[in-house]
């Protein structure tokens, strides 16, 4: 069992955990993930690393309060312990010096961009990130985020924060302006597939991650088949990163909706 350090509150519907797991903390790279369960009947949930202290032995994981199972790990408090997580699983991220690089987050897709941001730039890469949420309340680990950095754009589709409009208004804009030699992008699929569609038609290779669709984690459920460039792969074990210009994405965003009727039925259930 692992025990809950910190809890914090980005938002009403996002919450921050700093959880005691001193193996995964000395282990884990930059798109690796864990898995985790609360209760001994609770469901696997796959959650990206957004950070970790290997002195302390601390790994954080960012959690957005969706179904029943992220409502009820939002609920436990700091003193309280996660019943089972492992990891780190995934293939990292790849990371090499490339030039520039745009580090493209929408909502809680922020903090699993965070490390990767991070070893980017200390591999020696100019890193421009571009945040995007639908308002200011919305916008999440900014100074984090700065501290990678050496720009960061933000976008939120208000304009309460920011520049108003969506994040591929901030990202072709960049791209207009100087010479990009990469985009990595982790968000909802469907801002995914617009920040995609963008960098082909300028030619700018992208990797997008697609924790959101995992399910089990260990390729044995099936519920994260995708395609890429007309391959079958598994987002547990094939990635969760891929060349994002050669994800099919109209059959992500179908595969994604899959559960909505069960995940809608379980969120009314009674979290205690």
């Amino acid at each position: 069992m692992n025990k809950i350090i910190r809890k914090e509150y980005f938002s009403e519907n996002v919450v921050a955990l700093e959880v005691e797991a001193p193996l995964i903390a000395r282990s884990r790279k930059p798109g690796n993930f864990i898995i985790l369960r609360v209760g001994e009947l609770g469901e696997r949930i796959p959650l990206t690393i957004a950070s970790a202290d290997k002195e302390k032995g601390t790994i954080t994981l960012v959690i957005q309060k969706i179904g029943h199972s992220s409502c009820k790990l939002c609920e436990l408090n700091e003193g309280d312990y996660i019943t089972d997580l492992v990891g780190p699983l995934g293939k990292p991220t790849h990371i090499e010096k490339v030039g520039t690089v745009i580090c493209a987050g929408g909502g809680v897709g922020v903090a699993p961009m965070l490390p990767i941001a991070e070893a980017y730039k200390k591999a020696g890469n100019r890193v421009i990130t571009v945040l995007a949420a639908r308002t200011k309340d919305l916008v999440i680990l900014e100074d984090k985020m700065r501290e990678f950095s050496d720009e960061v754009v933000v976008m939120t589709d208000d304009g309460s924060y920011g520049k108003k409009g969506l994040i591929i208004n901030g990202v072709e804009e960049i791209i207009n302006r100087e010479k990009v030699d990469l985009v990595v992008t982790i968000g909802p699929a469907i801002m995914m597939k617009f920040v995609s569609l963008l960098t082909k038609k300028y030619n700018v290779p992208t990797v997008a991650s697609l924790n959101t669709i995992m399910v089990d984690g260990t390729g044995m459920c099936g519920a994260c088949r995708i395609t890429v460039g007309g391959k079958t792969r598994f987002v547990c074990v094939d990635g969760p990163e891929f060349d994002a210009h050669e994800v099919n994405f109209d059959e992500m965003l179908m595969r994604l909706g899959a559960y909505k009727e069960e995940e809608q039925v379980e969120k009314n259930k009674p979290t205690h």
